[in-house]
């Protein structure tokens, strides 16, 4: 396939379980291409099941796709929206002086709009002193704290741990200290984004199908060698879905039907609320070409004409 110069980033998104993944590896290898990780998830080593991380699709008739930002932060790392966008400039870069196109594949969709909208962030060092002080307030007191510091939070994940909601603190109080000083050089990026979207009901079985996968390919025993090597049970609950309801089974706080049930009920809302954050990237300025389920020639047509 002759690669169209309209445009200097193709991005293809979708929910979990819809198969992004394998489209991207096929299209990186039909146009001899590197694949750029946009899961939030992935990025930690060790996480391989519960993450879906399914390397094995990264290898295209025999030949291995490249791919970056998969397996780069260690589990007890807060891997932020930040830190993100600044390995993706730096792969978007690399690729890009490689003669290629890169291609940003990944269900997240607060990286993908980070980097298509260009986000204005910051680096923030850790603050010790304010760490110490916010250390003896509940949840309830840290979410306050942070939606009064920033009423606009766009990653609502940020409320779900407590470390990441004390990072998140740090970051609002750090930008209201710098005002509007922005010193990050970003490239010029002209995206063609492609969205895969499956009736619910279809997509509802592939979801469910593949948690019996992952349970039969050793998730509980993944999770457990995580936590025996020290990461700690909030960690893993911070991590949310199956690292959270796995480790509440481990935990003795549910048992295995209770686990599949409600794991199973958790992916689906996630794969819902991916859907509603695609839709307000629309919204928001971003067009995106939809092809139905795991359609190859329509992904192949739209980069065509582009």
């Amino acid at each position: 396939m002759e690669s169209v110069k309209n445009y200097n980033l193709i991005v293809l998104l979708g929910p979990t379980a819809s198969g992004k993944t394998r489209l991207a590896a096929r299209l990186a290898a039909s146009l001899g291409s590197e694949l750029i990780s946009a899961d939030s998830r992935q990025v930690y080593r060790g996480m391989d099941i519960g993450t879906g991380k399914d390397l094995s699709e990264y290898v295209v008739d025999g030949a291995p796709v490249p791919y970056h930002l998969i397996d780069v932060a260690e589990p007890g790392h807060l891997f932020s929206v930040f830190e993100f966008q600044q390995r993706f400039y730096a792969c978007f870069r690399g690729i890009s002086a490689r003669g290629k196109i890169p291609i940003l594949v990944g269900g997240t969709g607060l990286y993908i709009e980070s980097v298509l909208r260009a986000y204005r962030m910051l680096p923030v060092p850790e603050d010790p002193s304010l760490r110490a002080e916010l250390a003896g307030k509940s949840m309830d007191e840290l979410a306050a704290l942070l939606l009064h510091l920033n009423p606009a939070l766009h990653n609502t994940t940020d409320l779900t741990g407590r470390g990441r909601l004390v990072r998140a603190i740090e970051i609002a109080l750090h930008a209201a200290g710098q005002g509007s000083q922005d010193l990050i050089e970003r490239p010029d990026i002209v995206p063609l984004v492609i969205g895969i979207r499956w009736d619910r009901a279809v997509l509802r079985e592939r979801i469910t199908q593949r948690l019996r996968e992952r349970l039969g390919q050793g998730m509980i025993d993944e999770v457990r060698r995580l936590r025996d090597a020290g990461v700690p049970w909030e960690r893993l609950d911070e991590m949310g879905l199956e690292y959270r309801y796995v480790s509440l089974y481990l935990r003795g706080e549910l048992s295995f039907e209770e686990m599949v049930r409600t794991l199973n009920t958790r992916i689906h809302q996630f794969a819902k609320r991916q859907d509603t954050w695609f839709r307000g990237m629309e919204r928001r300025g971003i067009t995106i070409h939809w092809i139905e389920g795991a359609d190859e020639a329509a992904l192949r047509e739209i980069v065509k004409r582009g």
